[in-house]
């Protein structure tokens, strides 16, 4: 076992010292302690009382930073939280050391539970998606709708670009990848990062790039950093090999929340070609796609994503809660969208 693979201990005991996570106007951050996990929680105060509550989940490497656009957009409409899976952002590693795709929903779904804020409008990005799809199929009653962007769903053949995402979860390949790129600075680091993810990385700001340069550097001190994202990856690597009722396209035909998809046409970790079967595999479904997007529209298009998302949260208001629209997919493509 690698030096990267060790076993996780109490969550109190690897908090190192680093620099705070930034907290964007508008937004607060706070830690809930929940049976074997302890999560932190960004939120922003709701326009006015009794707004629908929702919750995002980010992708593999993200943190709840990932939704604060696509929140500020969604203000007056939703009562807004994001959550840090467990090993990312600001949350420390689970105390079971379980990073996979089921663990990563067991966290959502203690916070909930323990919230008690449920049904909610739920979102999931990436590794995200396929934990809140996971989430919708097994807990239908702790869900209204749910918004998929780029959702992490078993793929026969991944792109060439996603493969080195994929590598990460063979023991051993995190370690060796940090011994080979231990003089890459933070910079280099991020910038490929946005290459990836990004249809168009040159629409992130200076000031945004910074704040992300920032992060990756407190993140890199923390000494779990690496096995989280070694053990998550290996656990969507995982998840894709699941078959029968516990497999991802089986639960996404068993989720009962009207379901927004949202895929970018640019994206380099998610095929595009997988809207369609997402489309018909969601039995309530509709399809928003963007040319343009690469694997994290609401970062890149938030307005865009938050117009689509206003237009479920009116239709389904209108259907009556707990009702679904008749089955069938709604499909919208937006040329050039945000530009």
């Amino acid at each position: 076992m690698s030096s990267t693979e060790s076993p996780s201990v109490p969550a109190a005991s690897v908090l190192p010292k680093v620099a705070p996570v930034r907290v964007g106007e508008g937004e607060r951050l706070r830690s809930v302690g929940l049976p074997g996990v302890t999560l932190s929680i960004r939120s922003r105060r709701p326009a006015r009382e009794g707004l629908p509550p929702a919750l995002y989940v980010h992708g593999l490497g993200g943190s709840s930073q990932n939704w604060s656009e696509l929140m500020a957009q969604l203000d007056g409409a939703v009562d807004s939280e994001a959550l840090d899976l467990p090993g990312f952002g600001d949350s420390p590693p689970p105390d079971d050391g379980d990073y996979s795709v089921t663990g990563h929903a067991r966290a959502v779904i203690r916070h909930l539970d323990a919230a008690g804020r449920g049904p909610v409008h739920l979102f999931g990005n990436s590794l995200g998606g396929a934990v809140t799809t996971r989430v919708a199929a097994v807990r239908p009653d702790l869900v209204r709708t749910l918004t998929l962007v780029s959702p992490a769903l078993p793929e026969l053949r991944i792109q060439r670009t996603a493969a080195p995402t994929a590598l990460l979860g063979v023991p051993g390949v995190a370690a060796l990848f940090t011994r080979l790129t231990k003089e890459w600075t933070a910079e280099q680091r991020v910038r490929g990062v946005l290459g990836l993810c990004y249809g168009d990385p040159a629409r992130v700001s200076s000031e945004a790039f910074q704040y992300a340069v920032e992060e990756l550097e407190r993140r890199l001190q923390l000494p779990y950093f690496w096995d989280a994202m070694a053990r998550s990856a290996r656990g969507i690597v995982n998840a894709y090999t699941l078959g029968g009722q516990h497999g991802l396209w089986r639960q996404a035909e068993r989720v009962l929340a009207p379901t927004l998809l949202i895929y970018g046409g640019r994206d380099q970790l998610v095929a595009f070609r997988m809207a369609r079967k997402a489309a018909h595999s969601f039995r309530d479904s509709r399809l928003l796609s963007l040319p343009d997007a690469g694997h994290v529209a609401m970062m890149e298009y938030p307005e865009v994503v938050a117009a689509a998302f206003r237009e479920l949260l009116s239709d389904t208001a209108q259907a009556g809660t707990g009702a679904t629209r008749a089955s069938g997919v709604d499909g919208v493509t937006v040329p050039g969208a945000g530009s």
